[in-house]
């Protein structure tokens, strides 16, 4: 696979957070409620719940459809974070051209992402997107702590769960 090649998924269309339907890619459930993975669920009728890799904070996820373009909601306590939708395959597909581990960073907007991090990726202008998978401008930092467990949650990614300094690459 190609750099920036898209990665394409029938749909199964999941019940989310209030009246939405959140097309998730059909084969990530790996049963009724959704895969498992330690503390990383997603509920039945409900977002994905996951930790941050050091395993300190708890947060959700889903995936909008109905936002244009469409997006995955990261809910951190009373923050709203958005992220593209498309950087679950890009950034999976990037993992895999990469072929080793990476470094996930983790950074505010504000404040510079380390080179050769997930991070730096998720807002470099060389990535598929052409700059930020964040969409919400003064909230678009944090790619590197947030998107890799769902990617691990998902069975596309393995991430290191030590206190700090963690780390993923692509499974399959």
């Amino acid at each position: 696979m190609r750099t920036g090649e898209r990665i394409n998924r029938p749909v199964a269309v999941l019940p989310s957070i209030g009246d939405r339907l959140v097309p998730w890619p059909h084969g990530y459930e790996s049963n009724g409620e959704g895969p498992r993975h330690g503390d990383r669920e997603r509920h039945e009728g409900g977002p994905w719940v996951l930790k941050t890799p050091p395993g300190t904070s708890e947060y959700t996820m889903y995936r909008d459809d109905a936002a244009d373009p469409p997006v995955i909601v990261c809910q951190v306590g009373g923050t709203r974070l958005l992220y593209d939708a498309r950087a679950i395959d890009d950034l999976h597909a990037m993992l895999k051209a990469h072929g080793d581990w990476m470094p996930l960073g983790g950074a505010d907007e504000q404040k510079p992402a380390s080179e050769e991090t997930v991070e730096a990726w998720g807002r470099s202008e060389s990535n598929p997107r052409g700059g930020w998978y964040g969409v919400k401008k003064g909230l678009r930092g944090r790619f590197g702590v947030y998107m890799p467990p769902l990617l691990e949650a998902l069975g596309l990614a393995e991430v290191t769960h030590d206190a700090k300094n963690n780390k993923m690459r692509a499974t399959g």
